[in-house]
């Protein structure tokens, strides 16, 4: 069945053609052939072979070792679509956040981006349409969970308050890991988050975010990929450069991943060709999930630490200082088949970080547990009462003021009268015996 080409926003739409195993012709008798030319010869499907990163990132190596059976991928996404072929028997439950979605994550939500979710689950746990035909997800075994959100004005909740809701859905319903292929374009984020992604720290759950990309506008890591203790994918080309349109490039990135000519599962079942750290993270989700299957024994710090600590050195790496080497590819490119295989030390930490540690230093949260008390009270008695006031009334003299103030004041007005009168009198005196006297007659 031939599908059409056509041009949609920045994916291309690719023509899937389904075919079988070539007959052998019918004049010549099987039965006189070599056993080397018995054996049919299968024609080679396009859309299996399109999937570089199974080869190259040893995805089909580390299949040799686990599928991924026995784990759980939550996409917190637009909703992971009912109809594909791909997707049968892989979900195993889901919820919708933005308030106008199915109650089962399985109805797509946005008008923009509503087959988004689909193409990254796809990537991270798609069956494929048979053995070796149609698309496969990194853990093809392991199931997925829809929660759908909405980006953008596609729903009127609060989209902080969709995602921590999101989170702790993903928790209580047995997420392993879980994916998240958005960014906020911001360093920072809500407190609302701090709750959400600690709770799903403490109870073991491995999350892989996006980086973000610049042909979409981001010009650097934002949250959650910020966040302490999730582990950031970059996006590299086919060559393992890192991407210069696909992908942003900062401190907080773990680790990389293919960003180009990625493969998707809209939610029709066509299939697509896109670009973005939003294919690079769940193809890293995957290989958690690949990992956590392997070693169920294994925390989600430890699973964190294997996947970074076997990445390979990326080829656009050469000659960078060691801090511009970790902003654009963080530990490097990811291998699947060395992060499920090799034995490592185990690690007490989380490598990506601590969030509870960056929310005690950062929100001021309260030290608990509080400090003990170093001082003991001391009982003081009561003081005595204070005697009761003296009633005064202001028209009529009192002992006190008699004898302070009205007995001084008249006595010495007295006094200053007195020595007046004498100085007068003396005066006169004076004038007088000073007065010439007229002659006699």
């Amino acid at each position: 069945m031939g599908r059409v080409i056509r041009a949609w926003g920045a994916f291309v739409l690719i023509v899937v053609c389904a075919t079988g195993a070539a007959a052998v012709p019918p004049q010549v008798d099987p039965g006189e052939l070599l056993p080397e030319q018995v054996a049919p010869t299968m024609a080679v499907d396009p859309v299996r072979s399109a999937q570089y990163w199974l080869d190259e990132y040893g995805i089909r190596e580390a299949w040799k070792t686990t599928k991924g059976k026995g784990t759980r991928i939550a996409i917190i996404d637009t909703g992971i679509g009912r109809g594909p072929v791909e997707f049968s028997g892989a979900v195993a439950g889901g919820a919708d956040f933005s308030g106008v979605g199915a109650s089962d994550g399985r109805t797509p939500v946005g008008a923009v981006d509503s087959s988004h979710g689909s193409w990254v689950a796809s990537l991270a746990a798609a069956r494929g349409t048979g053995p070796d035909t149609g698309m496969i997800g990194v853990a093809p075994e392991a199931e997925l969970l829809a929660i759908s959100v909405g980006f953008g004005s596609a729903s009127s909740v609060p989209f902080v308050e969709q995602v921590a809701s999101a989170i702790r859905w993903a928790v209580d319903n047995g997420a392993d890991v879980i994916n998240l292929s958005f960014t906020t374009n911001t360093l920072t984020w809500d407190r609302a988050w701090d709750d959400a992604f600690l709770y799903a720290f403490q109870n073991d759950v491995v999350i892989v975010v996006a980086a973000g990309n610049k042909g979409t506008g981001t010009d650097q890591v934002g949250a959650p990929a910020t966040i302490p203790g999730v582990l950031t994918v970059g996006g590299v080309d086919r060559a393992g450069v890192a991407s210069k349109e696909a992908s942003t490039q900062g401190i907080t990135i773990g680790i990389s991943a293919p960003s180009e000519k990625l493969l998707g599962v809209s939610a029709d079942g066509t299939i697509v060709e896109w670009n973005g750290t939003s294919g690079a993270a769940p193809l890293v989700a995957g290989i958690a999930a690949l990992v956590r299957a392997a070693h169920p024994e294994m925390d989600a710090a430890n699973v964190i630490n294997h996947i970074i600590r076997t990445a390979r050195p990326a080829a656009g790496g050469a000659g960078l200082s060691t801090a511009l080497y970790r902003a654009l590819y963080g530990y490097g490119l990811v291998d699947a088949a060395a992060a499920v295989t090799a034995s490592l030390p185990s690690v007490a930490v989380n490598p990506m970080g601590d969030l509870a540690e960056w929310i005690r230093l950062y929100r001021r949260a309260e030290v608990s547990p509080a400090p003990n008390e170093t001082t003991v009270a001391v009982d003081i008695p009561q003081l005595p009462e204070a005697d009761p006031p003296t009633r005064v009334t202001p028209l009529l003299p009192s002992a006190e003021t008699l004898r302070y103030g009205t007995v001084p004041l008249v006595a010495g007005t007295l006094a200053a009268i007195l020595v007046a009168l004498g100085v007068t009198a003396a005066a006169r005196r004076i004038r007088s015996a000073r007065a010439p006297r007229s002659p006699s007659r």
